[in-house]
């Protein structure tokens, strides 16, 4: 295990109990040493949520060591179904307890002879998974107990609704702005006129997953959260599967025409075509205003893209295709999807990079020098420290990243918002130049521009004479491509000639 003080992805117990905490009236308990029960911190300080259910631990402490944890896992678990009379208790351990090898299947299965509610053990390998393959499989593995339970009790209807329907799957807390792209995709399918059968898990009950096969399609916005479910609900009933996130206009486009090839194949005669051209050229905004001369003074600029594969591979088509934007590359910590993510941005962007080594990402940011990055909160603070600005545009993130106004990412609304967020990352016209002369900079001047290691260059005092007289508020950019440029000739000493040289590199 390589140890790190920053992770992209969290360990597998948080995704187990993101999706627990999602459902109402759902219970989870976690069996963990104290220093893993941060759950309920993290959610009740970056969640705008005015009343959630919170996690309980299952404190392992020294006792628990020496006398084992069945006695007192089984009490707390039949305690919080008398206190609570939760639907399901979801009891998962942490990478740390899991050294333990309990048992504890055995100790589920006790617990469910006196409690009255649903008991289950979260089944996923803590070693060998992150927080978001966790999530997808601990919600698989409700959806899945729920339908064989109906399936055992004759309650499970497959019956498909009278008029087309959908299954919103993926939908969870502590998701990116996923509270209002769940909002924009209840709207997107009502102007569609489709129904909302049940989005699942956040807001979901239990009780009402035997319902899940009657929907038309399922329709999954992000591939870290929901594949799982929708590939064994397509195996089990043959409902269809639409993936593809709407995000940005012409993949909005696409995934509404998919639908539309979803619902005439069961019947249905409908087209969007229609719907499409009214939303594209009316309501949203950016299509306008990727011909407007604003965005075309950002064309050919450099950007690097960073984040989980279903934000990150959007927002690079986004700004490769909608906007003229130049990504020099483009990049995820889901290395487990990096077949799928090299497919879907190869052609957008000059490199791919797959890493989850926050030190990496830093270093390439530092060597690519872009106008702008558009990556999670790690490279937001990256951004400061080399004084590029950032839009977050990924999980992980921080509390300004749960906002309180409209924000979605997906559908016709959510392109705009992604088109703003794009606009105002890069420093645009005189901006800097006016920062320069009346002060109101938020960062502190840098010294270094890279991540890892202090520049190697040496200046002579010809060069350094003329990099002075160069005006402060382009100074940095220009002695920054001048060691790029000596850099990558193998030039120790940067004299005024090299200088000249540089600025010719780059036509200036």
């Amino acid at each position: 295990m390589k140890l790190a003080y920053w992770m992209y992805a969290g360990p597998a117990h948080i995704g187990t109990l993101r999706i627990a905490s999602s459902f109402r009236n759902v219970h989870a308990i976690m069996h963990a040493p104290l220093g893993d029960d941060y759950f309920n911190v993290m959610r009740s300080m970056l969640e705008r949520e005015r009343d959630f259910t919170p996690v309980t631990t299952s404190v392992v402490d020294r006792n628990v060591l020496a006398r084992g944890s069945q006695e007192k896992v089984v009490e707390n678990i039949t305690r919080k179904d008398q206190e609570e009379a939760p639907d399901l208790i979801v009891l998962t351990p942490t990478c740390t307890s899991s050294i333990l090898q309990e048992d504890l299947q055995n100790f589920v299965d006790r617990a469910q002879l006196e409690a009255k509610g649903d008991v289950l053990l979260a089944d996923v390998n803590h070693y060998r998974v992150n927080e978001l393959q966790a999530a997808d499989r601990t919600l698989h593995q409700i959806v899945h107990y729920y339908i064989e339970k109906a399936r055992k009790k004759g309650d499970l209807v497959t019956a498909r609704t009278e008029k087309p329907s959908v299954n919103i799957i993926g939908i969870s807390t502590l998701g990116f702005h996923n509270n209002h792209d769940c909002t924009e995709l209840k709207r997107l399918m009502a102007d569609l006129g489709i129904e909302v059968n049940e989005v699942i898990p956040d807001g979901a009950s239990v009780h009402n997953l035997k319902k899940l096969p009657q929907a038309w399609f399922n329709l999954v916005p992000y591939r870290e959260l929901g594949g799982m479910t929708a590939r064994y609900l397509e195996q089990e009933f043959g409902t269809p599967c639409v993936d593809i996130t709407p995000m940005g206009v012409v993949e909005t486009a696409r995934c509404i025409r998919k639908i539309q090839q979803v619902l005439n194949q069961q019947g249905a005669a409908v087209d969007y075509e229609g719907f499409i051209d009214q939303q594209t050229l009316h309501v949203s905004q950016a299509a306008w205003f990727s011909r407007s001369i604003d965005c075309q003074n950002l064309t050919g600029k450099k950007a690097v893209v960073y984040g989980d594969s279903t934000h990150a591979a959007a927002i690079t088509k986004i700004l490769a295709r909608e906007m003229g934007i130049r990504v020099v590359w483009s990049g995820t910590f889901c290395k487990y999807d990096e077949a799928w993510f090299r497919e879907q941005v190869s052609e957008y962007c000059d490199q791919v990079i797959i890493s989850e080594d926050h030190g990496a990402i830093g270093d390439a940011i530092a060597k690519a020098e872009p106008a702008a990055i558009f990556g999670t909160q790690m490279e937001r603070h990256v951004g400061k420290r080399l004084d590029i600005p950032c839009g977050v545009i990924s999980a992980p993130i921080h509390i300004q990243n749960f906002p309180i106004g409209y924000k979605p990412f997906l559908g016709y609304e959510g392109t705009n918002q992604i088109v703003d967020l794009i606009y105002n990352s890069f420093t645009l016209g005189m901006e800097d130049h006016l920062l320069e002369i009346f002060g109101g900079h938020d960062t502190k001047e840098v010294i270094t521009k890279g991540i890892s290691a202090e520049s190697d260059m040496t200046w002579s005092k010809d060069g350094t004479a003329e990099l002075n007289k160069i005006p402060g508020f382009v100074r940095g950019k220009v002695k920054r491509n001048t060691e790029k440029f000596a850099r990558d000739r193998g030039i120790e000493v940067i004299t005024a000639e090299v200088l000249y040289a540089a600025k010719e590199a780059v036509g200036a």
